[in-house]
């Protein structure tokens, strides 16, 4: 039987995604974060250019199966092994898995509260030698859905930094196969939507090989949209309120989705929401007192600095001034977002969008936050979502990465 070009594509795909993980485990490899960042000494060219190649080699796969789809099994198998390739390599780029760790240890362990103690409260904790650097002075920005998960992580993976980077490792990449699925089970192309989202190397990459909680992020969402899709309205409630208690970020793309369902006379299950949000928001406060509703002060704090790849900083380097920069670029989203609001009330939520506009917008961007994107493109199953997507993550490839 003569085997697919796109299986072929995949298959090169999944070599080469194979071939950049294993660059990690070189002596000292720039690729380990270690001393609080990634490690600036030695040469990523190589690294840099294996993804490159494998980015290539996913477009290509990506256009023959438009062409000529593949078996829907056969493509998730390919996309089963690109996103778990990673796991096989040590935690690649960034600390945030170790920050995530230190802040469940806080909670599981050092008898305080991570949306009041700061990590340098703690210089016992485990996780102190590893955390990102910027945040050893920052209480928690995160939902408590996911600083409750972090807490039994921190607790199985007791003083082992490895064990605890391929535990959400492990996490993310099983979010990423769980969006690809829920993209395909909405989309019209399966096979499209399943190598669309599945076999990204990007996103493997920064998933199973980062361990990033924004692949659960995107997972839950792009589930909510098919439960959604299947008329489990009340469900879809349910995972839209977790995703928002994971991060705050999905709070556009909820109330995209309801609109849309009122403009189609359907229902917005807020049944659904509003009872998960009374349970969890409960045991949120039981957890950590009302001192939870105070990680959006640290979080935006954080999304006022910024990163040298999001749009304010590109206008800065132009010679536009900060201040400029940063009212064109919220301009710009509120232009947007008023667009998308009015396409929602003509029942088109349109999300891929929305996701690619908080990203084309904000003021830190990082190359993870694809993962909230790529997922809720595919599951659009628009074409110009897509290409959007496929633009910014193109765009994003390099960054991280210590060259």
């Amino acid at each position: 039987m003569r085997t697919s070009p796109a299986l072929v594509a995949g298959a090169a795909t999944i070599c080469l995604v194979a071939a950049a993980s294993a660059l990690a485990w070189r002596h000292d490899s720039p690729l380990v974060p270690r001393d609080g960042g990634t490690a600036e000494q030695g040469s990523a060219w190589p690294f840099l250019v294996v993804l490159a190649a494998a980015f290539c080699a996913y477009l290509a796969g990506l256009l023959l199966v438009r062409r000529t789809p593949a078996p829907v099994r056969a493509a998730l198998a390919v996309a089963v092994v690109v996103q778990l390739v990673p796991l096989a390599a040590p935690l690649l780029l960034s600390t945030d898995a170790w920050t995530y760790w230190g802040y469940g240890w806080i909670a599981s362990e050092g008898g305080g509260n991570p949306y009041v103690d700061p990590p340098s409260a703690f210089p016992e904790s485990p996780a102190a030698p590893y955390l990102g650097a910027a945040w050893r002075d920052t209480t928690t920005v995160y939902g408590p859905v996911f600083t409750g998960l972090s807490e039994p992580v921190a607790e199985a993976a007791g003083s082992s930094s490895d064990a605890v980077a391929w535990l959400f490792k492990g996490i993310a990449a099983a979010a990423m196969l769980g969006a690809c699925v829920a993209a395909a089970a909405v989309a019209t192309r399966k096979a499209l939507a399943v190598a669309f989202v599945g076999w990204n190397p990007v996103l493997a990459i920064h998933a199973a090989g980062g361990g990033h909680n924004d692949a659960l992020v995107g997972g839950l969402a792009a589930l909510a949209v098919a439960l959604a899709l299947r008329r489990r309205h009340e469900l879809a409630g349910v995972v839209w309120v977790v995703a928002v208690l994971v991060k705050w970020v999905p709070l556009v793309f909820l109330a995209l989705s309801w609109l849309a369902a009122r403009a189609r006379s359907r229902s917005v299950g807020w049944r659904g929401a509003l009872g998960a949000g009374v349970v969890l928001c409960g045991l949120a406060t039981w957890l950590y007192g009302v001192d939870w509703l105070r990680a959006a002060g640290p979080l935006a704090a954080s999304a006022a600095r910024e990163t040298s790849y999001a749009l304010p900083s590109r206008l800065e380097q132009l010679g536009v001034p900060h201040g400029a920069a940063l009212s064109l670029a919220a301009a710009g989203f509120a232009v947007g977002l008023a667009w998308l609001a009015r396409e929602a009330t003509r029942g088109r939520p349109r999300l891929g969008l929305a996701a690619c506009l908080v990203l084309v917008t904000t003021p830190y961007l990082a190359v993870w936050y694809l993962a909230w994107a790529v997922p809720l493109a595919g599951a659009d199953d628009e074409r110009a979502a897509r290409l959007v997507a496929l633009a910014l993550t193109a765009y994003l490839l390099p960054q991280t990465i210590p060259l």
